[in-house]
């Protein structure tokens, strides 16, 4: 007799994605879609026992930088082993289309700079066999991956690309330039690109220090991209800026952002956190946020799970000693020797005594250096540390001094282990405002970065954070019930990027969808891999707890393992 279903989830909890409550149900699977949900169902070609544990949606990542990945790999890891089953790149303005072949180097320059990314690493995997954007979407269209990508493209390439040496300098794009943006624009959106994003961040500069093409662009330029995505009749912006006003000249920045979607029609997010230096203005921006909302302008603020920090080591992009004038000789030492020379007591005291110089950033060298603040990351990773466990506490306990513990610290697991610093979100020394953020109905969770910071930044696992520390583990403040927090993983994110054939489970939907031991569910420490093209090293972060991780009903990953599938794809906007 021939089976109904191609596969059947069996006997699972299922929480579908809407918010509801859970119920246990089973799924059949035909075609890449979930064509029937009952109980009983008839036995399928594959069957998958679900029984105790949690049936997902797949989790839409809306904030990734796997544009240079997507181009020399089939896995887009880490998100992919964190039940992201939807990533979405071209994010923060940058990326690799469209470029001619005398700009290869100047985006790689971007990349690196801006995202952390090798260049030697760029240099080696990208394949550049393309020009257009739309001959970009080609060349992903032709390979397969673990999970499926959606794309936006970049501002700052579409400048250069436009404007050559002029963009970058950051002139003032001319009227023929607007025009010509906003036709590549609406071009890349009809090829299948979901949106545009730029970048108005000071922090964001090339390898070489200058700022990227798109930080001082005038309002008219962004208007110009905007009307690329009216033209096209879909497709979403992506922002990030600094909000350098306080008080009410807040509202004055944010005018910025209502005056694009006013004109355009078309959704905005972009980044919001709990700022160091201004602990009050995420309010002020949520309630500027909540009123345009009651105003028809779809602006949303993208949020990150936990503090968005900087991780530091030996093996990392930095660590407190980067910057000691004897540290570079002693790195170019053959591993042993390197670790043999820092266990030296000689070489101890004189690295401790020295001080930094030649730093390439002033921003990096104040940061690596501010050790009292950093936290030991431990095994679990606590990624919320009582204030008490800093550095700088610990310290003053054992009567040393926080660069002396640092140093201590980081010899050990063979000089592996790693320092945390929590900058933002973690104003207080605690996450306690970062509810507020996820419970508004205007925002929406991101800013994983996955594809990006190879050394120095591992946040592609927010997805599982959220679901072990904030609906089950945090002991220090409230919690965040379970259908709301995988609510906000799957079809709030793929609503809001214009994914509406995924991101719920129900019949008809693309069945794309995690299958979790919610109860064993645990993040591991972050390690460092030498996997990239050119022997280039990136951090990797795995989960326990992922029992399988389906693709247009395809099996991917089986307990956090490859399967062997590949049922990932580009996916276009408008052709779902």
């Amino acid at each position: 007799m021939a089976r109904q279903f191609d596969l059947v989830i069996r006997n699972g909890l299922v929480l579908d994605g809407t918010g509801a409550a859970a119920g246990e149900i089973d799924i059949g699977i035909t075609a890449g879609r979930i064509a029937q949900m009952a109980a009983a169902l008839p036995v399928g070609r594959d069957e998958i026992d679900a029984r105790g544990k949690l049936v997902t949606p797949g989790f839409v990542d809306i904030h990734t930088h796997y544009d240079g990945q997507a181009t020399w790999s089939q896995y887009l890891t880490p998100s992919s082993l964190h039940g992201a089953t939807t990533v979405v790149l071209g994010n923060c303005g940058v990326g690799f289309a469209p470029c001619r072949p005398e700009q290869h180097e100047l985006l790689i320059q971007l990349m690196e700079g801006v995202e952390d990314i090798p260049g030697v690493v760029m240099k080696e995997g990208i394949p550049w066999d393309w020009q257009s954007f739309p001959e970009y979407l080609d060349a992903l269209s032709r390979r397969q991956y673990d999970i499926d990508l959606a794309v936006q493209i970049g501002h700052a390439p579409l400048r250069v690309f436009v404007m050559g040496q002029r963009g970058i300098d950051r002139e003032p794009a001319t009227a023929d330039d607007l025009a010509t943006m906003t036709k590549l624009t609406e071009e890349a959106v009809r090829a299948g690109a979901f949106g545009v994003s730029t970048s108005r961040s000071l922090f964001h500069r090339s390898l070489d220090g200058r700022l990227i093409p798109t930080v001082t662009a005038a309002e008219a330029e962004l208007h110009a991209l905007a009307r690329g995505l009216t033209a096209a009749g879909r497709g979403v912006f992506q922002l990030l800026l600094d909000f350098t006003a306080d008080g009410d000249d807040v509202a004055t920045e944010f005018d910025l952002l209502r005056r694009v979607v006013q004109r355009s029609g078309r959704p905005l997010s972009f980044t919001l956190s709990e700022q160091k230096h201004a602990p009050q203005r995420f309010r002020i921006l949520l309630g500027l946020i909540a009123k345009a909302r009651a105003e028809g302008l779809p602006i949303r603020g993208q949020i990150a799970t936990r503090p968005i920090g900087v991780l530091f080591g030996h093996d990392l992009s930095f660590n407190p000693f980067n910057f000691v004038p004897s540290y570079a000789a002693i790195c170019q030492l053959p591993r042993a020797e390197w670790l043999g020379a820092l266990r030296q007591p000689e070489v101890r005291a004189r690295l401790l005594s020295e001080q930094p110089a030649n730093w390439t950033s002033e921003h990096m060298k104040n940061r690596s250096r501010a050790v009292a603040g950093m936290f030991e990351l431990g095994d679990p990773p606590n990624y919320e540390p009582p204030a008490d466990q800093s550095l700088g506490a610990r310290a003053a306990r054992l009567g040393v001094t926080p660069l002396e513990l640092a140093y201590d610290i980081l010899l050990q697991n063979d000089c592996k282990a790693m320092l945390y610093a929590p900058d933002t979100n973690y104003v207080q020394g605690s996450l306690d405002t970062t509810p507020e953020m996820l419970r508004h109905p205007d925002t929406l969770i991101g800013l994983g970065d996955g594809g990006a910071h190879y050394g120095s930044i591992c946040d592609a696992s927010f997805s599982s954070y959220l679901l072990t520390h904030w609906t089950r583990d945090r002991t220090q403040g409230e919690r965040l019930d379970l259908p709301f927090a995988v609510h906000a993983l799957t079809q709030r994110n793929a609503q809001a990027v214009g994914l509406s054939d995924r991101g719920v489970i129900a019949p008809g939907m693309k069945a794309d969808i995690n299958v979790i031991d919610i109860d064993a569910l645990q993040l591991r420490p972050p390690r460092m891999l030498q996997d990239l093209p050119a022997g280039g090293r990136r951090l990797m972060q795995e989960a326990q707890g992922f029992v399988a991780t389906i693709v247009s009903g395809v099996v991917a990953y089986r307990h956090g393992k490859r399967s062997g599938n590949l049922p990932g794809m580009l996916v276009r906007s408008g052709a779902h």
